[in-house]
Order: C-alpha cells, then sequence, then structure tokens
C-alpha cells in the first residue's frame, strides 16, 4: 500500500517562507511525477507545481519565482519551498504522485492535506 505522508504547514506572516515535505512510502519502483495542488475555501483545487523524474519542472504562474519543487528519489520525497508568501497563498496544500509504480501496478496517490495560513 502506497501513502503519501506532508509535513510542514502552518501559519506565517506576509512575506514569510514554509517549506512542505510529502514522503511516499510503501513498496515503490518508481514514481513518473511528483507535485503540489492547493484548494483556498470555496476554490476548486488547483496545480501549482510538479517535478519530473528526470528534474522537469512545471509552476502555475500564481506562484513562479516565489516557489520552488524539488525531489529526493532515493527518498520518493517532494519538497516546495515556499518564500515571499501572501494571505492569497492560504489554502489546504496536497501531494500528489503520479505514475507510482508498485507492486500492484501503476497509480496515483495523493496526501491527506495540510493546511498553510498566511496572515496580513
Amino acid at each position: 500500500q502506497v501513502q503519501l505522508v506532508e509535513s510542514g504547514g502552518g501559519l506565517v506572516q506576509a512575506g514569510g517562507s514554509l517549506r512542505l515535505s510529502c514522503a511516499a512510502s510503501g513498496t515503490i519502483f518508481s514514481i513518473d511525477a511528483m507535485g503540489w495542488y492547493r484548494q483556498a475555501p470555496g476554490k476548486q483545487r488547483e496545480l501549482i507545481a510538479f517535478i519530473r523524474s528526470r528534474g522537469i519542472t512545471n509552476y502555475a504562474d500564481s506562484v513562479k519565482g516565489r516557489f520552488t519543487i524539488s525531489r529526493d528519489n532515493a527518498r520518493n520525497t517532494v519538497y516546495l519551498q515556499m518564500n515571499s508568501l501572501e494571505p492569497e497563498d492560504t489554502a489546504v496544500y496536497y501531494c500528489n504522485a503520479d505514475g507510482v509504480r508498485g507492486v500492484r501496478g501503476i497509480g496515483v496517490y495523493w496526501g491527506q492535506g495540510t493546511q498553510v495560513t498566511v496572515s496580513s
């Protein structure tokens, strides 16, 4: 059974920084892409950043230049460094792993979500 466990959310003032982590556990042979989504109250879940196994990254325009995604393939862990945080970044942040190759084949998995709150 593959599980994603997130950590690092919390409350921060505008202009501050937070670093989110997400570790995938279980019998995993490889993961194609890992990413971060967020969902603010009353809004749809949106993709904000993802990184492929070879390091290619993609960011939503709203976070470009402020957020940096990285991953440790050996640890099946993805990170999101968030700088210059704004109140508009307040949301529940979800980790996603796509193309996870395990004993049951290939699947997509989600973390439980971690709250990020940015005060003005």
